[in-house]
C-alpha cells in the first residue's frame, strides 16, 4: 500500500513539474520530497487506523474426522473422493463377522432366559407345595414324638425310642425352614423385574442392544450432506475406535458460505465492529474487488490462551502478540460465479465511517493492489 502511494505521489509530482514547467533546483525538489513524506505519512497513519486492512485472511471451514465406533478390518470402501454425498451414505465397511456372532449368541441367551422366566410361576407353586408337605411331615413327627413321650412315662417305650422320635421332629422342623426359604426365593425371582422385564432378561437385552449397535457401526456412514476430499483408506486396513488417527476427513456442506476470517493488527481494534462495510480481494480473482460486511469480531485472541500445566508463566509465554480475528461475510452476488475452493486466501479492507474522505483512497489502493495479482513469478 505504501509503495502504491509513493508511486502515485511521484507520478503526480512529475506531472506537476512538467505541466507548470517548475524548475528542478535545491528548493523545489526537497520541498516536493518533504511535502510528500509528510502528506503520505499523515494519510497512511490516519487511514490505517480508521480503515483497517489485512493481508492475512482466508475462508475458514469445518471438517469432521471420521472414526469408527468399533475395531476391525476394513472390507469395502465405496466412497469416491470429492463426490457429493447425502447423509447416511456408506463411507466404508468393517468385517461384521465377530459382531454378528455376538448378536446371535445374545439372542439365543435372551430366548432361553425368557423361557426360564415363564417357568418362575410354576417354580413358586412347586415350592409352596413342598412347603405344605414339609409342614405336614413336621406335624406328623411332632404328634409321634408326643405319643412316644407319653408312653415312656408309662414304661411302654425306652429312652432311645423317645430320642429317635424327637430327632425326627427336629429334622422335620429344619425341612420346613428350608421349604420356606425356597418359597421366598421363588417369590423373589418372580417379582424381580426391571421395566416389566425379568432382571436376567433385562440384562441380556441391554447387552444385545449394545452388540447390535456395534454390529450396525461396522458400516460407517456420512454424518451429513458433504464430501470426502481425499480417500486413502483401502480394504485390509485396521480401523480402530480410539479416535487418535481418523481414517477420513469429511467436509460438511451445511456451513456458512462466503464467510471469511481476517487477522487485523490490534491497533485497529476500535474500528472493527459488526455491521461495518468491507471489501474483499482474492489473489485468485485478479482485478476484481467484492463488497462484504463484518458479522462478528472474535472476543478472544488465540495466542493468549493458557492451560494449567503446573508451572509458572514465563516471558516467552506472553511475548507472542496475536491479531484480532474478524468474521467477514461477502455480500456481493458476483462472487458465486467464480467457484472458489474452500480455504481460499483473501485480503480485507474495512470501512469504519470515520474520516470518510480517506475511504476513497483506501478503495483506490485496494483496486490497484488487486490489479497487481495479474503479475506474479513462480520460483
Amino acid at each position: 500500500m505504501e509503495t502504491l502511494l509513493l508511486l502515485s505521489y511521484a507520478a503526480f509530482c512529475v506531472a506537476i513539474f512538467k505541466i507548470f514547467r517548475i524548475p528542478l533546483n535545491k528548493w523545489t525538489v526537497p520541498t516536493a520530497v518533504l511535502g510528500g513524506v509528510i502528506f503520505i505519512s499523515l494519510i497512511i497513519l490516519v487511514m490505517n487506523y480508521n480503515y483497517p486492512f489485512s493481508e492475512t485472511g482466508k475462508q475458514a471451514f469445518r471438517t469432521v474426522p471420521i472414526v469408527s465406533q468399533v475395531r476391525g478390518i476394513v472390507i469395502d470402501v465405496p466412497v469416491k473422493p470429492n463426490v457429493m454425498l447425502h447423509k447416511g451414505d456408506v463411507l466404508y465397511r468393517i468385517d461384521p463377522t465377530p459382531f454378528q456372532a455376538r448378536v446371535d449368541d445374545l439372542r439365543a441367551q435372551v430366548k432361553e432366559a425368557s423361557q426360564n422366566a415363564l417357568s418362575l410361576d410354576s417354580a413358586l407353586n412347586q415350592a409352596q407345595a413342598d412347603l405344605g408337605k414339609a409342614v405336614a411331615d413336621r406335624d406328623q413327627a411332632q404328634r409321634e414324638y408326643a405319643r412316644f413321650a407319653q408312653g415312656h412315662v408309662k414304661g411302654a417305650y425306652s429312652d432311645q425310642d423317645v430320642d429317635t422320635r424327637h430327632q425326627n421332629w427336629k429334622a422335620a422342623e429344619a425341612s420346613v425352614a428350608a421349604a420356606k426359604a425356597q418359597v421366598k426365593q421363588a417369590q423373589n425371582n418372580l417379582n424381580s423385574v426391571v421395566d416389566g422385564e425379568n432382571t436376567k432378561v433385562a440384562s441380556l437385552l441391554a447387552q444385545l442392544r449394545r452388540a447390535e449397535f456395534k454390529l450396525e457401526s461396522t458400516t460407517v456412514r456420512a454424518p451429513s450432506d458433504g464430501y470426502v476430499s481425499m480417500v486413502g483408506l483401502r480394504p485390509g486396513t485396521m480401523s480402530t475406535a480410539l479416535g487418535l488417527a481418523p481414517v477420513m476427513t469429511f467436509v460438511p456442506e451445511d456451513q456458512e458460505q462466503h464467510t471469511y476470517v481476517a487477522a487485523f493488527r490490534q491497533n485497529s481494534t476500535q474500528r472493527l465492529k459488526p455491521g461495518y462495510k468491507a471489501e474483499l480481494m482474492f489473489p485468485s480473482v485478479p482485478g476484481t474487488v467484492f463488497s462484504a460486511e463484518i458479522i462478528d469480531v472474535l472476543p478472544a485472541i488465540g495466542e493468549s490462551q493458557f492451560q494449567g500445566q503446573g508451572r509458572l508463566l514465563t516471558t516467552a509465554d506472553v511475548g507472542n502478540q496475536g491479531r484480532v480475528l474478524a468474521l467477514v461475510k461477502a455480500t456481493d452476488p458476483r462472487l458465486a460465479d467464480y467457484h472458489l475452493p474452500q480455504g481460499t486466501q483473501v485480503e480485507v479492507a474495512v470501512y469504519s465511517g470515520y474520516f470518510k474522505e480517506l475511504a476513497l483512497i483506501r478503495k483506490i489502493l485496494i483496486r490497484m493492489k488487486s490489479w497487481q495479482n495479474y503479475i506474479f513469478l513462480d520460483h
